[in-house]
């Protein structure tokens, strides 16, 4: 008799639907890929999806700027808002150095994300680490209740241990999970969306599903829209498989539309526009 433990990502692969929007996301990924300017200009590409993407993120966490100010502005600490599109900026840019740690550590990670998208911003002793019992979270687009910090720390270590034990899981599945995990704990004081829409993006990095980073699912996640994005994510709080498909469905959506905005940003610079 086998003794090999379930995998539980693998169980969320095989919820109904689920298989679909794989299916979808990896034929639009292929498309984009495939596109001639990748061949000579994918360095323009990825530049430009980080972008977009950290615009995207930033959009969810209440600093709707259009693109070209972002592209503009070189100070991002005047004001909320602008704080919030330097911390996703500066998590963007971060992204695609910590895969090889992601692999070996995933807490290191998430603490070196928080670290980055504070900027010095919150009190050096709550930077780049869970949040204590009584610390107060600023999250203002998740209104679910609040995870103990006891619950949390026993609930990232067992983010951390799926992700260290591999998957046979589809990519969008992983990446999927590791961020409604992030947004259902809330485990930092502060940048929680966009620690765990930058986490996402590691995962579909470093699967190979989207090895330059191309494929913004910020840019998706935005473009759907806040209340979209709140309604998806109560399912993945459900638990039930219902809820969780849909969730992971409007993730698979949300690359889609990413991988869309890379297929524009490709058509441009064909055309010599961009």
């Amino acid at each position: 008799m086998s003794t090999t433990a379930p995998d539980p990502l693998a169980t969320l692969g095989a919820l109904p639907g689920v298989a679909d929007a794989v299916d979808s996301v990896r034929k639009a990924v292929d498309r984009v890929y495939g596109h001639r300017v990748m061949r000579r200009r994918s360095n323009e590409v990825t530049a430009e999806a980080a972008l977009r993407g950290a615009r995207g993120s930033a959009a969810l966490s209440g600093a709707d700027w259009n693109l070209e100010e972002v592209r503009r502005r070189t100070d991002f600490s005047s004001d909320d808002e602008s704080q919030v599109i330097g911390a996703a900026l500066r998590l963007t840019a971060e992204a695609g150095q910590l895969l090889s740690i992601w692999r070996q550590s995933p807490l290191r990670v998430l603490a070196r994300l928080h670290l980055v998208a504070a900027g010095g911003a919150a009190p050096d002793d709550a930077v780049g680490r869970p949040r204590l019992a009584g610390e107060p979270v600023d999250e203002p687009l998740i209104e679910a209740p609040l995870p103990s910090a006891d619950e949390v720390a026993g609930r990232l270590e067992g983010l951390s241990g799926l992700i260290l034990a591999g998957s046979a899981a589809p990519a969008l599945v992983t990446a999927a999970v590791v961020h409604g995990e992030l947004l259902a704990l809330r485990p930092f004081g502060s940048y929680n969306g966009l620690v765990a829409r930058t986490a996402e993006r590691i995962v579909l990095i470093g699967s190979g599903l989207d090895p330059k980073s191309i494929c913004p699912a910020e840019v998706g996640h935005a473009e759907q829209g806040r209340a979209a994005y709140v309604a998806a994510f109560e399912g993945y709080l459900s638990g039930t498989p219902e809820g969780m498909a849909a969730w992971i469905a409007h993730c698979g959506r949300a690359v889609e539309l990413g991988v869309r905005e890379s297929t524009a940003v490709c058509e441009a610079l064909q055309r010599g526009a961009a």
